[in-house]
């Protein structure tokens, strides 16, 4: 806690990780088809990655495309890909001009390969950039992702390059997609829902969750603000006791 006193601004999480939702319902609320929603939210996702740089956030990690979202109607799954797309073309200039690294997490396997070659070029283009790294997840999920990464600890031992002995958490987590990623501080999912939706479920072990009423395309920097602020409201233990706590 700080003194009254005191009005040093409070440190950021180092990892922000934001579960995008309410495009649909923001554009159904106003007549409008899901796609003027999703275009939308590329707003909002522009406006948070420039928040979470100005208030010095190390990574902003956020759900675009999630493995189940493979089952959504064909003609919105095609508008989600060009708008990536779009994405992809236009923006990493302006990521890069601002020192914003990028990441992408997911299974690139069921992705075209036009969108895999602008992923690659942009991760190149930016990889040394230090003010802020963007994860995407794309075509993500997180049970897929714990399967793949037992498969290859299995595999590893098979060939005999693992002791069974010497799997741990440790190895367990440098086989995920986020092996040089932290693990989230903070996880904010928007427009009312309080679930994580197979999201980041063996990195959220001790994220602190925060769940916001706005729908996604009307987050803003204030927003990401109150989730902060929130943040630091928690008392975050790790398991641990504090002191006279039962």
């Amino acid at each position: 806690m700080r003194d009254a006193e005191d009005s040093r601004p409070l440190r950021p999480p180092a990892h922000v990780a934001v579960i995008m939702d309410g495009n649909g319902r923001w554009a159904k609320a106003r007549g409008l088809p899901r796609t003027a929603g999703h275009k939308k939210g590329v707003d909002a996702v522009r406006r948070t990655v420039e928040a979470a740089r100005e208030l010095g956030v190390g990574y902003l990690t956020i759900f675009s495309f999630s493995s189940e979202n493979w089952r959504r109607p064909e003609e919105e799954v095609t508008d989600l890909m060009q708008l990536l797309r779009f994405y992809l073309r236009s923006e990493i200039a302006e990521l890069h001009k601002g020192g914003v690294r990028l990441r992408v997490i997911g299974d690139r396997a069921r992705l075209s390969a036009d969108i895999v070659q602008l992923i690659e070029n942009a991760e190149t283009l930016t990889r040394d950039n230090r003010q802020l790294t963007l994860v995407v997840a794309l075509s993500y999920g997180s049970r897929q992702e714990i399967a793949l990464a037992a498969r290859r600890l299995a595999e590893e031992v098979k060939a005999g390059r693992l002791d069974p002995q010497d799997i741990n958490e440790e190895a367990f987590a440098s086989r995920l997609f986020t092996t040089d990623i932290p693990d989230p501080d903070l996880i904010v999912r928007t427009s009312g829902e309080k679930r994580i939706s197979n999201f980041l479920l063996w990195q959220a072990a001790y994220a602190e969750l925060v769940f916001v009423d706005t729908l996604w395309p009307d987050f803003t920097k204030r927003d990401l603000e109150a989730a902060i602020e929130e943040f630091h409201r928690r008392e975050r233990r790790f398991g641990a006791t504090t002191v006279g706590s039962r």
